[in-house]
């Protein structure tokens, strides 16, 4: 009796698959309709949000003009019991308050919340021309650019994206793609905004006009939760009825053979 539940639990997932339809699995359906739009090119750039971390280097040719904008902090190292200073400090990181601003060297306070990398690179040039001769180089960075993809996807978590530009597809990818139970029709994102407001966006990943989407480029923060299908739910009510049923019958049976040892 017990084969024959352990074998009903293993073809059930295959008999909830085979009942799928397979015009709900494909990605980009109906793509010929999304290569007919005429699109504006725009390459997604992300704007600063509060409570982002920045790297911000200042480079001129002469390098001693530059050092009192690149502040740095000494990097502990922590071997055995011993906590050791290496010898080469990391930059200074830049934490976005809730108005957007930063407290850079000698400069003061600046406001960069909803600049992209780019304004906000051209911003501190401007700043620095009152104490450099000469154009600087400036880079600006993100330290903390992550995304969360959580739900039914093989391989759930958090990700840094060093080159600071994702895409919905690229982050499912990054989390071993959906399972079998994951709703590709209904695929939820969560995201908030500079000012705080939240909001939950329903992604169709079956329709390919979802390239076209605003929500199609994920931002610092963002969280994407695949929804299960039915099947799993009633995958997941049958095994755990299954299970109580077997440990139950497994007491009962115990039971009967202690009390037939005993009367034997």
């Amino acid at each position: 009796m017990k084969k024959l539940c352990y074998l009903w639990l293993l073809l059930l997932p295959l008999a909830f698959t085979a009942c799928t339809s397979y015009k709900s699995v494909p990605y980009l359906q109906n793509d010929s309709i999304v290569n007919q739009v005429s699109q504006k090119p725009e390459l997604y750039d992300a704007r600063i949000q509060p409570k982002d971390l920045l790297t911000i280097t200042v480079s001129t040719t002469q390098a001693e003009l530059a050092v009192p904008f690149n502040l740095t902090v000494p990097t502990i190292a922590i071997t055995g019991l011993q906590r050791n200073t290496t010898t080469q400090p990391s930059l200074q990181s830049y934490l976005v308050d809730n108005k957007g601003n930063i407290d850079f060297p000698v400069i003061g306070t600046l406001r960069v919340g909803g600049l992209t990398k780019g304004e906000a690179e051209e911003l501190v040039k401007s700043k620095l021309k009152d104490y450099l001769k000469e154009e600087p180089v400036v880079n600006v960075r993100f330290i903390n650019y992550k995304i969360s993809v959580i739900g039914e996807v093989n391989r759930p978590s958090t990700f840094t994206i060093a080159n600071e530009k994702v895409n919905v597809f690229e982050a499912l990818a990054m989390a071993g793609d959906l399972t079998i139970y994951g709703l590709r029709n209904n695929v939820k994102l969560i995201r908030e905004d500079q000012s705080g407001v939240k909001q939950i966006i329903t992604l169709n990943l079956n329709d390919a006009n979802v390239v076209l989407s605003p929500y199609y480029y994920l931002q610092q923060n963002d969280i994407l939760y695949v929804t299960p299908n039915k099947a799993k739910a009633k995958t997941s009510d049958i095994t755990s009825s299954t299970s109580l049923w077997v440990s139950a019958t497994s007491i009962l049976v115990s039971v009967a053979s202690l009390l037939v040892t005993i009367f034997k």
